[in-house]
């Protein structure tokens, strides 16, 4: 067996194992059919605190009452739709959800152009299938179809970016709970717990949009950017804190200062408007989200501890920042160049070295 700390990255089931097993053994709620943990430890397990004496750290920062709603659907049998801006946590919360509550969270559906309704349902395995015709050891199970076997959560991500027949594949398994294998004259019917959680990015509107027959299938939760600057913070510092230790960077945390910085960048360039509200900015063409920031700052310190002597400079973060900002070369290069010169130059002292440092990878 593979040794935990060679695994790239551990599902949250595996990651979160002992506070999970804390949970469990301190529940006193109601547990419903197919789950593994009451609603209220589910919870306690998604946005913190204790149990047993054991610390449970907050997987997701934000409005608790959207976390509430979110586990009340899956106590019905009714699925959950997850859509948000890039970045603002839909993937993680529908894994940590899984995770809490039926202990597998990759049982999953990756949404892309070239998702087949099989995928959703069925397939066969064709060497079986010529040789003995369909049988049920030829069959090949969707995820969807084995979390409806055993009673669990499926995941669909990205659910929009599939074309609408793929889509329309989920109505009849959403209203009737069962997949009809024509070919063996029998439905797999799921099993109490079993449900579905899909996430949407509200940028691909139009791309693929969901009928209405299936969103009505769906308790659709809106998850927001984060609401002001020190929530992003505290969101920022500690996914950096947590991936840092998981890829062993060897550099030093970022300071508070670096972060603010990073955070202000991002959140002026996304809402097209500087903090003061005085300052009308252009935005990239690409995704400026939170969890591009903590991509940008984990990059640049495993720059600064790699070529650098571990303490993150703003040479660093410059280049973190350039590549985060510039992604269509023209317009994206312009936008920054333009951000550099009326926003951040007008900043003062403390922001000159950064300044600096930007200024001379856009020039």
């Amino acid at each position: 067996m593979e040794a935990l700390q060679d695994v790239l990255r551990l599902p949250a089931e595996r990651l979160f194992k002992e506070e999970l097993e804390a949970l469990k053994a301190a529940d006193t709620g109601k547990v419903p059919a197919g789950w593994q943990l009451s609603p209220r430890s589910v919870l306690t397990f998604i946005t913190g605190g204790e149990a047993g004496g054991r610390i449970i750290t907050p997987k997701y920062i934000g409005n608790k009452r959207l976390v509430e709603m979110a586990i009340a659907t899956l106590v019905t049998d009714r699925a959950l739709l997850l859509i948000g801006e890039p970045g603002t946590a839909k993937s993680w919360l529908s894994e940590n959800l899984t995770a809490a509550i039926y202990g597998n969270s990759g049982l999953v559906v990756q949404g892309t152009a070239g998702t087949t309704e099989e995928q959703v349902r069925y397939s066969w395995n064709y060497a079986m299938l010529l040789a003995n015709g369909p049988t049920p050891e030829a069959l090949v199970q969707s995820p969807i179809m084995r979390a409806m076997e055993a009673g669990g959560i499926a995941r669909f991500e990205e659910i929009s970016r599939c074309a609408s027949e793929v889509q329309d594949a989920l109505i009849s398994i959403l209203s009737e709970k069962t997949i009809s294998v024509a070919e063996l004259g029998k439905e797999m019917n799921a099993r109490k717990g079993f449900s579905i959680i899909a996430t949407a990015n509200t940028r691909d509107r139009g791309v693929n949009e969901m009928s209405a027959a299936l969103k009505r299938r769906f308790n659709i939760i809106v998850l927001p950017a984060p609401p002001d600057l020190e929530t992003e913070v505290e969101i920022v510092r500690k996914r950096v804190g947590e991936i840092a230790a998981q890829y062993e960077l060897g550099a030093a945390a970022p300071a508070d200062e670096a972060l603010i910085k990073v955070v202000t960048i991002f959140r002026e360039l996304r809402s097209g408007m500087s903090l003061d509200r005085k300052e009308k900015i252009k935005s990239p063409g690409g995704a400026i989200s939170t969890a591009e920031a903590i991509s940008l700052l984990t990059g640049s310190m495993a720059l600064a501890a790699s070529f650098g002597d571990g303490e993150l400079r703003d040479a660093d973060l410059a280049a973190g920042l350039q590549g985060a900002v510039v992604k269509d070369d023209d317009k994206d290069r312009l936008v920054w160049k333009e951000y550099l010169d009326n926003v951040m130059k007008k900043r003062g002292e403390e922001w000159r070295g950064l300044y600096t440092a930007c200024k001379e990878l856009n020039s």
